[in-house]
């Protein structure tokens, strides 16, 4: 198993404090909800039986009400769609510790080692350590504006089909709403017409192929409603693995998140979720529960989105500035990156030339090269760059992106 690079990258910013990190994402301690949860945790607290209750182990499956009120919440989100209740129900809802947990126990349910996952090109890096972990293999899916290529998708199922490999396909991993690392997102179109696909080749798979849709950064949107995520597919309900966190809107150190799973998958899991630590930490549970109920979760939400859309116009406006037109970046609508490209013949990586020059001006990215799936059939990128706008501040975000400049 080898070292995750999200411990290297968060661990050398906590060693040079005055690195500038546009690397991990880390999110913005400004808005981070401590007078609000003060109040409730004295609340919480200041009843001894409620007290002693938040203090004492919970279920494996998570606590009943934030079960309940997930479910509800997403449903919500989605437009509470007509015909698909089945798909949102809470006994199907599992809390975990983060969304990384529940990708984690999901990908371990379903795939042996030597089993395939797709996923886009480029993904969240912190995913493919899983699949690295598990003795997953990988192959790319290329991204339009709107998500996944269909026809590429259609293409690479097909040339598994071709050798073979098709049986041992078992997933395909989407980060549906302002991707990491590209802040693009998935249309509803895209996600029906992937689900289209999938089963179309469970036959010659032998097998069902879940989609499962990473929506860890759905709630981090400037501006407008996102579309509706797969659970709102007619026909769903046995096919979509749906992640979600609370950690990104809310709290990142309280590290709740949840997932919605088919119903025959909802005992491997959760006897995974026994033997990893028979259900996550119950206080801060009750917290996210009671910040939800309240009112907090919803207000405090609106002024994360405020100052990461800030945030974002400060990076990009400072790219704008200083880098070069060779340089070609995207507008994010939400999330927490800019992705960016140098020309071709550039090298990011972590043993290039370039990225040894930009850590020597005490400032730090993601080499692209890391958000790629190691894939025989084609060539891994290595001229991009992730940057991330949620932990820095505005100076350090302008600053670091014209030492960024002076760099390339």
């Amino acid at each position: 198993m080898a070292e995750p690079p999200i411990s290297w990258l968060m661990r050398i910013k906590l060693e040079r404090p005055k690195l500038i990190s546009l690397a991990a994402g880390f999110t913005d301690n400004a808005t981070l909800p401590v007078a609000g949860s003060r109040r409730l945790l004295n609340e919480l607290l200041g009843d001894a039986a409620l007290g002693q209750a938040a203090l004492q182990y919970g279920s494996t499956a998570g606590d009943a009400t934030l079960r309940e009120l997930t479910a509800k919440r997403i449903r919500q989100l989605d437009g509470n769609p007509r015909g698909q209740a089945a798909a949102y129900e809470a006994k199907r809802t599992v809390i975990t510790h983060g969304s990384q947990q529940f990708l984690y126990m999901a990908t371990e349910a379903l795939c042996d080692p030597g089993d395939i996952v797709l996923v886009e090109d480029p993904t969240y890096f912190v995913y493919l350590g899983i699949m690295q972990s598990r003795g997953v293999a990988g192959r790319g899916v290329r991204m339009n504006r709107d998500g996944i290529d269909l026809g590429h998708l259609e293409q690479v199922l097909e040339a598994l089909k071709r050798d073979g490999s098709l049986p041992r396909l078992k997933i395909l991993y989407l980060v549906s709403y302002y991707q990491n690392p590209t802040s693009r997102s998935t249309s509803l179109r895209v996600k029906e017409g992937a689900l289209e696909l999938l089963r179309r080749y469970e036959r010659a798979a032998g097998h069902p192929i879940y989609l499962m849709e990473d929506a860890a950064y759905r709630e981090l949107g400037f501006a407008g409603t996102p579309s509706a995520s797969a659970l709102a597919v007619k026909g769903a309900a046995d096919r979509v693995i749906y992640s979600g966190t609370y950690s990104k809107p809310f709290a990142t150190g309280v590290r709740v998140g949840f997932g919605i799973l088919p119903e025959e998958l909802l005992t491997p899991v959760l006897r995974i979720k026994g033997n990893h630590d028979f259900g996550t930490s119950h206080l801060p549970q009750q917290l996210v529960s009671r910040a939800i109920a309240s009112g907090l979760f919803e207000k405090n939400l609106a002024k994360v989105q405020r100052r990461y859309r800030t945030k974002a116009k400060a990076m990009t406006d400072a790219i704008a500035e200083h880098f070069p037109a060779t340089v070609k970046s995207e507008q994010p609508e939400g999330g927490l990156n800019v992705w960016a490209a140098l020309p071709r013949k550039a090298n990011t990586g972590m043993k290039s030339r370039f990225f040894k020059q930009v850590l020597a001006r005490n400032v730090f990215y993601v080499p692209g090269g890391l958000c790629y799936v190691d894939d025989p059939t084609r060539a891994k990128p290595s001229h991009e760059m992730r940057l991330s706008f949620g932990a820095a501040s505005e100076a350090d975000i302008r600053e670091g992106i014209r030492r960024l400049g002076q760099a390339i």
